[in-house]
């Protein structure tokens, strides 16, 4: 079934509802080197990748809401992941049940525009979605072009935290 309000086209972009024939595409951008850089430090397995496209397709299934692939509109290539996620991480007032949004891209694409175009098309959803809304995202303090794209996206830097042993910006998008 296609839940025409679940996916997204911008100008350049497609964003689809994650599905078993993005998992190759997802695997190879996760165990890039340069992509996990600054999202875990190490190159995701395919175990690990294929838990976290479950983790994708679960979200959208118990939460409805969760990442999109994202994909060129021109070429219908594969070039990322974007979305929103509730991981339950216990950072107190600076989480409280907020949608963590998130994003990679391959590093292909990068300075490219894309990954803020898909940020800010995932958010003009989430404002559609949940009007009044708050979501936030954790940003490694070294990532300097995450944060531009946060920046660019409405997200301000709250506070830095320890999460899984490495510093992360805690950075807040409200709405309303």
């Amino acid at each position: 079934m296609i839940h025409l309000d679940r996916q997204i086209d911008t100008e350049r972009l497609m964003l689809r509802l994650p599905s078993r024939e993005h998992f190759e595409s997802s695997a190879a951008m996760w165990s890039d080197p340069e992509v996990t850089r600054f999202i875990g430090g190490r190159p995701f397995t395919r175990e690990e990748t294929w838990a976290r496209l479950l983790r994708y397709i679960g979200h959208w299934q118990l939460l409805d809401y969760g990442y999109w692939v994202v994909l060129e509109r021109e070429s219908g290539r594969y070039i990322g992941e974007v979305g929103f996620a509730d991981y339950h991480h216990d950072f107190g007032a600076l989480s409280n049940g907020a949608p963590e949004a998130g994003w990679a891209l391959l590093p292909s694409v990068h300075g490219k525009g894309y990954a803020t175009e898909a940020v800010r098309a995932a958010t003009r959803w989430a404002d559609r979605r949940w009007p009044n809304n708050r979501t936030i995202c954790l940003i490694d303090p070294e990532n300097a072009l995450s944060l531009r794209v946060a920046a660019k996206c409405g997200y301000v830097p709250l506070q830095q935290v320890t999460h899984r042993g490495m510093e992360s910006m805690v950075c807040e998008r409200v709405v309303g």
